[in-house]
């Protein structure tokens, strides 16, 4: 695929974002959902050797493709890995899905009910690697847990610059300011993030388009005037430690908006299992969210 028809799926495409870019620190999780447990290795290389030969399975599932995944979000060291003898943007592309890249370094300690970005080093040549290895855009996470105005503001701020950054080298950006979904004024938060997400988007610079994974809001519809605004190409939605069925119901209730799920899409997969108990197990899953994504 080009670049005129990774847009053109991503903006138009009727599916969801497969989320497989679980980092450092969320990994022994990940591994732990999939039944490899802490002692089954030594070192962090053993630990990403592990999930890189997960995400390898679940890449190169015969239910994995581009008919109902528009796009997959990679870590770092899995862009960099091979699938199917071939790197893994490649191969992904060959499925029909879209090849996004994970670019934040984490979060910095919580600061009025917020927590903005780390410093993002070496970020220009990181991304030039990326777009020279076929991806299409990359993600960036925030979080926001308490419905602090100034703090949202910062976080809107931060993300934006560093948007502009990715749309200058090239490539799409999915901006992420992840609303918690257990505060207490979620709600408010939703509604504070959006209006400030709305003046931002007056800013963006010329002829260019932006991506936003947010939280489910708490009150459906919350987020239909950035949907439909004309400086985004595509509202996606993470799952925010739902499970997968009240994830899906309750992205459905938001007309638009499609998934970009991570736990929610891997949570019964089993390394143990066969490949034909993997890929059905995997299937249903993608059917489920594939079917809330495009009610």
């Amino acid at each position: 695929m080009n670049y005129k028809d990774m847009i053109e799926k991503v903006a138009n495409g009727s599916g969801f974002i497969a989320a497989l870019d679980q980092s450092g620190g969320s990994t022994p999780k990940a591994l732990r959902g999939y039944g490899i447990e802490e002692d089954a290795y030594g070192s962090d290389e053993e630990m990403f050797a592990l999930i890189h030969d997960m995400r390898v399975r679940i890449m190169t599932s015969p239910s994995f493709s581009g008919e109902k995944v528009l796009g997959a979000i990679l870590f770092e060291r899995t862009m960099d890995g091979e699938a199917g003898g071939k790197p893994v943007p490649a191969t992904l592309q060959d499925r029909g899905v879209v090849p996004f890249l994970k670019v934040d370094k984490g979060l910095e300690d919580e600061a009025e009910g917020v927590q903005l970005m780390k410093p993002i080093p070496g970020l220009n040549e990181l991304l030039q690697r990326a777009r020279a290895n076929g991806v299409f855009g990359t993600k960036m996470r925030s979080v926001i847990n308490a419905a602090s105005s100034s703090g949202i503001s910062a976080i809107v701020k931060q993300q934006f610059e560093v948007a502009e950054e990715i749309l200058a080298a090239g490539l799409m950006p999915i901006i992420e300011p992840e609303v918690n979904i257990k505060s207490a004024d979620r709600a408010r938060s939703d509604v504070i993030l959006r209006d400030e997400i709305l003046k931002a988007l007056d800013n963006v610079s010329v002829d260019h388009q932006v991506m936003l994974k947010l939280s489910i809001p708490a009150e459906p519809c919350t987020f239909d005037a950035l949907i439909t605004h004309p400086r985004v190409l595509r509202v996606v939605a993470l799952s925010g430690g739902y499970a997968r069925p009240e994830a899906c119901t309750e992205l459905a209730k938001n007309k638009g908006m499609i998934a970009s799920f991570s736990r929610a899409l891997l949570e019964d997969l089993r390394h143990e299992m066969t490949d034909e108990e993997f890929d059905a197990a995997l299937s249903s899953a993608i059917d489920e969210i594939h079917s809330a994504s495009v009610t």
